[in-house]
């Protein structure tokens, strides 16, 4: 029925809608519906263009950021662990040079020698040093792991599953296992990334069964990086072996703790002289007498420091390379989302499983 007086309003259209609940939404769809259809085509695809822009921007900002953390953590843990290592190394080579030398030159019991002077001074900072890192190497090792390790690798997902216990070795396994720290056999080697492929690959022998085989295999220059690591042993048939992988930080922390701490064992005879404590001659005897196969410990042990240093700093740069700037196809929708192009360093990905 036409509208038969003039002075009133039409209904607005939301006057319109219906007040049942159920149907409002239904109404608002359609409704939203028509007014994007009035939109132009050139409208909508520039709001998808700039949407698609600021998601791209927000990424690169994050991902900047987090290489900015990832490197940040990566020098305070490599600088941390080998200044700690280092700084022991050192003092407990020269308090060991000492002894020695007040021993050849009979001076040893004169507390107004140059070299005894010397020893009295090492002798307390070298003991705090150690106490200090006996408190820490736990939490070291694990940032060695964490900001290392973790951080380094490009292709780990912290959303696929993973067990807590994954990483056998341990301070404990070391010496379960006795580890041999002078058997070259068990010194850091890297292999060598242009090592050939052979064509009669070595038989692979389980870990369950490799101590009981004769021929042990370390790593040399044919050794890929990826099979850089040694097995040990606790005995040909009671234990399975244990790998020790020497492109892991966290290995290597274990490792350089544990023959320090052999080393440190070794030279109680050369520290209680040190720290002016009572005297054992007979074990000062023997190691002055095998003062050349300690001063070879002590290297080998130098030598680890060095190989953990040269590692932490290669996997530094592989951080480096993980949050490198990417190229222009990592802006191209869909092709950036091709796992080989590899624009993806940071994984968005479900929690685990």
């Amino acid at each position: 029925m036409p509208n038969d007086d003039p002075h009133k309003p039409l209904l607005a259209a939301a006057d319109t809608a219906p007040k049942f609940a159920p149907l409002r939404w239904l109404w608002k769809f359609n409704h939203g519906l028509d007014i994007v259809k009035g939109l132009s085509l050139v409208t909508v695809l520039s709001s998808l263009a700039v949407g698609y822009l600021q998601y791209l921007n927000a990424y690169q900002e994050k991902v900047s950021s987090q290489a900015k953390e990832d490197m940040a953590a990566a020098t305070t843990t490599f600088t941390e662990i080998s200044r700690a290592f280092s700084e022991l190394q050192a003092l407990q080579q020269t308090l060991y040079s000492d002894f020695t030398r007040a021993i050849r030159d009979r001076s040893d019991e004169s507390d107004k020698a140059l070299i005894t002077k010397n020893a009295r001074a090492i002798s307390e900072r070298y003991e705090n040093a150690r106490i200090a890192l006996r408190e820490n190497i736990d939490m070291l090792t694990r940032k060695a792991e964490v900001y290392i390790d973790w951080a380094s690798d490009t292709y780990r997902d912290p959303a696929e599953k993973h067990n807590v216990g994954d990483d056998p070795l341990s301070r404990q396994v070391l010496r379960d296992y006795a580890f041999d720290c002078s058997d070259k056999y068990n010194f850091p080697a890297f292999g060598n990334v242009y090592a050939e492929d052979d064509d009669t690959p070595a038989k692979q022998v389980a870990d369950d069964e490799y101590c009981a085989i004769a021929e042990k295999r370390g790593v040399d220059n044919k050794t890929k990086p990826q099979d850089a690591f040694v097995r040990i042993c606790a005995g040909p048939n009671d234990k399975a072996s244990k790998r020790i992988y020497w492109y892991s930080a966290k290995h290597h922390v274990l490792t350089m703790h544990y023959c320090f701490e052999a080393a440190h064992n070794r030279l109680a005879a050369a520290r209680q002289w040190a720290s002016d404590s009572e005297r054992d001659a007979a074990k000062e005897r023997e190691i002055v007498e095998r003062e050349k196969e300690i001063n070879a410990q002590l290297d080998d042990l130098a030598g680890r420091v060095s190989a953990f240093s040269s590692l932490a700093l290669y996997q530094m740069e592989r951080i480096r390379v993980k949050y490198r700037p990417v190229g222009f196809l990592c802006s191209v929708p869909l092709v950036r989302n091709i796992p080989s192009v590899n624009c993806f360093p940071i994984r968005t990905a479900p929690l685990m499983r």
